[in-house]
C-alpha cells in the first residue's frame, strides 16, 4: 500500500531499478506508480522519479504526439476514445494523457476521463492516466511532458493528450506534441470570437465534431467557413496548410479520415526534416522552463526567505511598502547568501 507521507510515495523495498525494469516490460502499475512520484511534491519522491525519468529517456521519443485541444464542450473525451478504439483496432498502442482542471478554491479535480472513455479504459492496448492541472497554464500539466517519457518507454507509440481547453493558453501544449489537433463543434457562437486567432494559428488540424444527424449540413458550412480562415493565415515553418475535417465520435464517420491526415501531416513534417527541428526546438523549451521551475521552487523553499517572506508580505498589505520594492528585497537576499 503507498501512503503520501512525508517519506514518500514508494514503499521502501522498490528500488527505482526495480520500476525502471517493469515499465521498460509495459507493466502499467509500475507506469502509473511512476507517474505519481512525478507529479509529486515531496522531495524524495522527486529525487525518484528523476532518476526514473533518466534512465527511461534513452527508451522514448519513438511515438507520435498528438495534443486535443477545444472548448469545454466540444466532446474530447468521445473524441479521443472514438479515435483510440479506432487505433488500438490497427494493433496501436495508445497512452492517453488527460488534463483535468483543478479548483482555484479546494485544489481539487474531479478525473472523470476514465469513467467518460469506459469502452478505451478496458482496451489492453490502451492507458489512460488522468491528472490534476494544478493551476497551470498552456492546459497541461507541469509534468506531462516527463509522463510522455515514461509512456513512450512503456511501449506505447501513440500518445493522446487531451488539454483542459482554456483557450490561449494552449501555448505549452503545442510546444510538447508533433501534431495540435483543434477541435470544434459548428454554432459555439460568440465564445470561439476571442481564441480563434491564436489557437488556430497553432493547430495543425482541425476537426469539425459532432458532424451527425441534424448537425451535418451546419458542420459542413462551418468547414468551409474555418477552411477560408485558415487560408488568411501565413503559411508556418512546416510548408503545411492546416486541413478543417468533420467528423462524429458518435457514429465514428470521419475518424478514420482524421487519422489518415495525421499520419500524412507527419510523414510530410519527417521527409522535410520540420519534425526533427520541432522537437529540438521543444527540448530547448523545457530545459528553459525547468530552470524557471526549479529557480521557484528553491526560492520558495528556502528556509530563510520562508521566514521572511512573512513579515515583507504584510508590509507590502498594510502599504508601508510597494510590491517591487518587497520582490526586489526578497530576490537580493536569496542570491546574495
Amino acid at each position: 500500500m503507498i501512503s503520501n507521507t512525508k517519506k514518500g510515495l514508494v514503499p521502501k523495498n522498490i528500488s527505482a531499478k526495480a520500476i525502471i525494469k517493469k515499465i521498460l516490460a509495459g507493466d502499467r502499475v509500475s507506469l502509473s506508480r511512476a507517474i505519481t512520484l512525478i507529479e509529486s511534491s515531496l522531495y524524495k519522491d522527486q529525487i525518484l522519479a528523476q532518476e526514473i525519468i533518466e534512465k527511461c529517456l534513452p527508451f522514448s521519443g519513438k511515438s507520435i504526439r498528438i495534443g486535443i485541444s477545444g472548448i469545454p464542450g466540444v466532446g474530447k473525451s468521445t473524441f479521443i476514445e472514438a479515435l483510440g478504439m479506432y487505433l488500438t483496432a490497427k494493433d496501436k498502442k495508445i497512452a492517453v494523457l488527460a488534463i483535468d482542471p483543478s479548483s482555484e478554491r479546494s485544489k481539487g479535480s474531479i478525473l472523470g476521463d476514465k469513467t467518460r472513455m469506459e469502452e478505451l479504459a478496458t482496451e489492453k492496448n490502451a492507458f489512460i492516466r488522468p491528472s490534476p492541472s494544478n493551476g497551470s497554464l498552456g492546459g497541461v500539466t507541469k509534468k506531462t511532458r516527463e509522463s510522455i517519457i515514461l509512456c513512450e518507454a512503456a511501449g506505447f507509440n501513440t500518445i493522446l493528450i487531451e488539454t483542459v481547453g482554456v483557450g490561449q493558453s494552449e501555448t505549452a501544449a503545442h510546444s510538447m506534441v508533433d501534431c495540435f489537433l483543434l477541435l470544434m463543434i459548428a454554432g459555439a457562437g460568440d465564445e470561439l470570437q476571442g481564441i480563434k486567432r491564436g489557437i488556430m494559428e497553432m493547430a495543425d488540424l482541425v476537426v469539425i465534431n459532432k458532424a451527425d444527424g441534424s448537425n451535418i449540413n451546419q458542420a459542413k458550412l462551418a468547414q468551409g467557413q474555418y477552411q477560408n480562415s485558415l487560408h488568411l493565415f501565413p503559411a508556418n515553418e512546416s510548408k503545411w496548410r492546416s486541413p478543417v475535417l468533420t467528423c462524429s465520435s458518435i457514429t465514428k464517420s470521419g475518424i478514420p479520415e482524421v487519422w489518415e491526415t495525421i499520419t500524412e501531416y507527419i510523414d510530410i513534417i519527417n521527409k522535410n526534416g520540420y519534425f526533427t527541428k520541432r522537437r529540438q526546438a521543444q527540448t530547448k523549451y523545457w530545459m528553459y522552463e525547468n530552470i524557471n521551475q526549479s529557480l521557484l521552487d528553491r526560492f520558495y523553499n528556502d528556509t530563510e526567505i520562508s521566514k521572511k517572506i512573512i513579515s515583507i508580505e504584510k508590509a507590502v498589505i498594510d502599504e508601508k511598502m510597494n510590491p517591487f520594492h518587497a520582490a526586489n528585497i526578497l530576490i537580493n537576499e536569496y542570491f546574495n547568501k
